[in-house]
């Protein structure tokens, strides 16, 4: 797992549709400190479904960005 204090804008080299996942959100409190937690479970497919595949903890300050930049993105062209 990583925990993301800050993000960069990239544009992609290239870009093609994802299958759907299944997600949770944790909410944590760790050590006076609070983190958003996203886990991953993969596709149907997998060996093991329903097993978590990917965790990403976002600082206050990275969740906060995210949520900037998001709202931003989805405003374009409306």
């Amino acid at each position: 797992m990583a925990t993301v204090r800050a993000l960069k804008i990239y544009e992609p080299e290239r870009s093609s549709p994802q299958g759907d996942v299944d997600a949770s959100i944790i909410l944590l409190d760790f050590e006076g400190e609070k983190f958003v937690q996203i886990d991953t479970y993969g596709s149907k497919d997998r060996k093991f479904v329903g097993k978590r595949s990917q965790s990403l903890r976002l600082s206050k300050e990275a969740f906060e960005q995210l949520v900037k930049l998001g709202t931003a993105h989805f405003a374009q062209g409306q």
